[in-house]
């Protein structure tokens, strides 16, 4: 498509009438809005007129049927806030990576009712889950939860261990 002298006129005389430049292109056909907005822009076009639509406010909606609840401010990730509110359960009896025969699972015999926190290195053949009850919604038991959902408050203040480079 090219810009013939007779499409520039209309383009000027719909764009000074208020049309949109999406309107403009469907009047002029082949060519989109973007390409009416580039032409516009190289013919310095401005001071369009506004439309009948846009000149007269808005009436606002009455807010009588609204109710405000009031909301307590949090700051940053707050997705696993229920995590910590939910947390009642008492201190488990397990020491890290010591967990009974009987409640280790392979992935095979993971489920919705297993912790899902994986203990060892998956190329040995002693790796295994965990197994234990989980806390409600969540894929690990309360010892494991704990683990992984971190506020990050207590995140910010461990110190990085100590690396020589």
């Amino acid at each position: 498509m090219s810009w013939t002298d007779e499409r520039v006129e209309l383009l000027k005389k719909l764009w000074a009438d208020g049309l949109s430049a999406s309107q403009i292109a469907g009047e002029l056909g082949g060519i989109t809005r973007n390409a009416v907005i580039g032409k516009v822009h190289r013919l310095g076009l401005s001071g369009r007129a506004k439309s009948p639509s846009s000149s007269a406010p808005r009436a606002r909606k009455p807010r009588s049927h609204m109710m405000r609840v009031q909301r307590t401010m949090s700051r940053g990730n707050t997705a696993l806030a229920l995590a910590y509110e939910m947390e009642q359960e008492p201190e488990p009896d397990l020491i890290e990576n010591v967990f009974p025969i009987g409640q280790r699972r392979t992935l095979l015999e993971l489920n919705e009712s297993t912790c899902r926190w994986p203990i060892g290195d998956p190329a040995t053949t002693e790796f295994f889950f965990c197994g234990g009850p989980p806390l409600t919604g969540l894929p690990y038991c309360n010892y494991h939860s704990r683990a992984a959902y971190q506020p990050a408050n207590e995140r910010r203040n461990r110190k990085p261990p100590f690396r020589q480079g």
